[in-house]
């Protein structure tokens, strides 16, 4: 299409569902390109199924992802690769392992008989251990690491693949706060760059507001409300898609939307969700 697609990755009409259990229906959603995508829910409602199909890592029952215009199942595997990078949850390293050794197999891709590892290789893995921080610990077991060390590095060594979509399925998982909001500084810093599309998966719902330029509200398979975070998040979303009962106000930080959950006494309380906003409202 001339001028380049209006996006590199989207998907129509996905079914997708492990053995006979059906996860999500029918979904279409579209990545904005250049965007910090967040994608937020409760437990078990489908974030991290849609992302792994949007990756070709779970094959569609019915419906097709597009990525660059064309259904990503027509691509070999390398030229996926090189198109987009998917850090999965907790990903383990290989024992003994040193850091410049894992960001290297982020090259992978880009190898063949024909083309062994060369200076461009080189480059790319330098390149991305230093964006990510991680330059000092080359030569350092991966096991060694704390964890907020250790993710930088995955995401150094997805870095490495240089493609220009980025999907991360719950980068922050099981570190403190402090480490968190490191590697979503970081995302924010690699979304700064101006030249990727970053996709995420986060639990919680004040950090996606805080760093998402779009953000995706699932429920139990579906896409309840999608949008800038500032346009879509209120007290009626909290209720519709986690069952929460608080308030949103501005972010004294940032002035990003921030839910401030009801007392406990406030939360056990019979309450009236008939004025709830209705999901045509927020799909924007």
């Amino acid at each position: 299409m001339e001028g380049g697609p209006v996006t590199r990755l989207k998907a129509e009409g996905i079914t997708l569902a492990y053995d006979a259990r059906t996860v999500i229906s029918g979904l279409d959603v579209t990545i904005p390109d250049g965007s910090l995508t967040v994608i937020v829910g409760p437990n078990a409602c489908g974030k991290s199924t849609l992302l792994r199909g949007l990756a070709r890592m779970i094959r569609p029952a019915s419906g097709r992802v597009l990525l660059d215009d064309k259904a990503i199942t027509e691509y070999g595997s390398k030229e996926v690769a090189r198109r987009l990078a998917l850090l999965p949850q907790s990903p383990v390293a290989p024992d003994g392992i040193t850091v410049s050794d894992l960001v290297a197999r982020g090259r992978y891709p880009h190898q063949s008989l024909l083309r062994q590892w060369s200076p461009a290789d080189e480059e790319a893995v330098a390149a991305a251990m230093a964006s990510t921080g991680v330059a000092d610990l080359a030569e350092r077991e991966v096991g060694e690491l704390s964890g907020g060390q250790r993710q930088r590095v995955w995401i150094a060594m997805v870095l490495a693949q240089s493609t220009p979509l980025l999907l991360l399925d719950e980068p922050t998982t099981f570190l403190d706060i402090a480490y968190q909001l490191e590697v979503l500084d970081l995302l924010a810093d690699l979304h700064a760059g101006g030249d990727r599309t970053l996709v995420a998966v986060l639990h919680d719902l004040n950090h996606a507001c805080r760093y998402a330029t779009h953000l995706i509200a699932m429920r139990a398979g579906e896409i309840v409300a999608q949008g800038p975070p500032e346009q879509i998040v209120d007290a009626a979303l909290l209720e519709e898609v986690f069952g929460l009962v608080g308030e949103v106000i501005p972010d004294p930080q940032t002035g990003t939307p921030m839910i401030v959950p009801a007392t406990r006494e406030a939360r056990r309380a019979p309450r009236d969700v008939a004025a709830a906003t209705g999901r045509g409202d927020r799909l924007g």
